[in-house]
């Protein structure tokens, strides 16, 4: 019943390593990076990053559009010259992503909307 099928050249995983891949990079979603970037706007943009061993290139070359790091500016630079970038500028200069907020009331899960009072008691 059980075992390895005679036919199958690779053992099947337990655990999706897919899955586990992704999550080591997960980003931030649309509407949180659309909010950075208002903010960003309205405060302006002197200010230098904060220096992190962790993160590649000591977290100095940043894309804030997409929300990753780089080991170094030439290759900021070539991912500036990207289709994934292009299309993320393009997302991110239009109207403002959904929320988790437009979802719930889309859903009908926000305040009960019960029309004007008729009569006060």
């Amino acid at each position: 019943m059980g075992g390895k099928c005679p036919h199958r050249k690779v053992k099947k995983r337990r655990f999706s390593h897919k899955t586990a891949r992704r999550s080591k990079f997960l980003l931030k979603g649309d509407d949180a990076v659309y909010d950075e970037l208002l903010k960003l706007a309205e405060v302006g943009e002197g200010k230098a990053l904060p220096v992190d061993e962790d993160l590649p290139g000591m977290g100095q070359f940043y894309c804030l559009h997409c929300d990753r790091y780089f080991a170094n500016m030439e290759i900021r630079d070539e991912h500036f010259r990207s289709k994934r970038h292009k299309k993320r500028l393009k997302l991110m200069d239009g109207p403002a992503p959904h929320t988790q907020l437009d979802a719930d009331l889309a859903a009908g899960m926000g305040m009960p909307d019960n029309g004007p009072k008729l009569m006060s008691a």
